[in-house]
């Protein structure tokens, strides 16, 4: 009897739970009235914790195009190679690197602040398939090794010329822009979602207001940019 009773207590129990569990949630927008309803700390938090899962943010990719010319005088002759080689580069933020810290919330005039970390520059993934390399040929080309020796020299500094053009201040701004509406809608969106209607996100980097470009450098060394153009050249001939 008193194991049928102990049954009994315990099937009632489990039901009592699913019955408050099901109250709970119809009636969870009455608890949110009762205690504030939802906190934007809480909802910026949650959006921020998710926005470090991503890890990286490609807010803008640009292609550009590097004409570079070199020349060499041998046997008192001379010779030139020109190259014509397309890159495209990334503009990235490290989300990662948010803190706590850097979202603020402004009661008084409902702004949910961001401050981002500055801007990487990624690249650039130069196009080997579109370059055009071509010279006047002559005497040095036939006897040396001159033409190689050109365009070897001509690809180290289309590279370092596609890095110049990206780091340039009308790019520079155009990512800044991209990578600032692309955060704001990320923290703005599950707020309104959650009925906050009239907030705010602003987004800022350190040196808005200043005259510092604002991006850290991760470009690619000549080297591995070469290497890396070859790899997929060959893979996509082998497809």
């Amino acid at each position: 009897m008193d194991r049928r009773l102990n049954k009994s207590l315990v099937i009632a129990m489990v039901v009592v739970a699913l019955v408050l569990g099901v109250l709970l949630g119809m009636t969870s927008g009455l608890v949110d009235r009762i205690f504030g309803g939802p906190n934007p700390k809480t909802i910026a938090s949650a959006s921020l914790e998710s926005m470090r899962a991503q890890n990286r943010l490609i807010a803008f990719v640009a292609r550009y195009v590097s004409v570079t010319t070199s020349e060499t005088s041998r046997f008192g002759f001379s010779t030139k190679r020109t190259l014509i080689l397309p890159g495209d580069v990334r503009y990235e933020l490290d989300l990662a690197r948010l803190q706590s810290a850097d979202v603020t919330w402004d009661n008084s005039s409902k702004t949910l602040q961001v401050k981002l970390p500055e801007i990487e520059i990624a690249g650039p993934d130069v196009d080997l398939s579109a370059a055009q390399e071509y010279g006047e040929g002559g005497i040095v080309s036939a006897l040396t090794n001159s033409d190689e020796q050109l365009d070897q020299a001509n690809r180290a500094r289309a590279v370092a010329d596609l890095r110049k053009q990206a780091q340039g201040q009308v790019p520079m701004r155009l990512a800044r822009e991209a990578a600032r509406q692309a955060v704001q809608r990320s923290f703005a969106m599950p707020l309104t979602a959650a009925g906050f209607k009239d907030v705010k996100v602003v987004a800022r980097f350190p040196t808005d207001g200043t005259d510092d470009p604002s991006y850290l450098d991760r470009s690619t060394p000549y080297e591995e940019a070469i290497r890396q153009a070859e790899q997929r050249r060959a893979a996509q001939g082998r497809k």
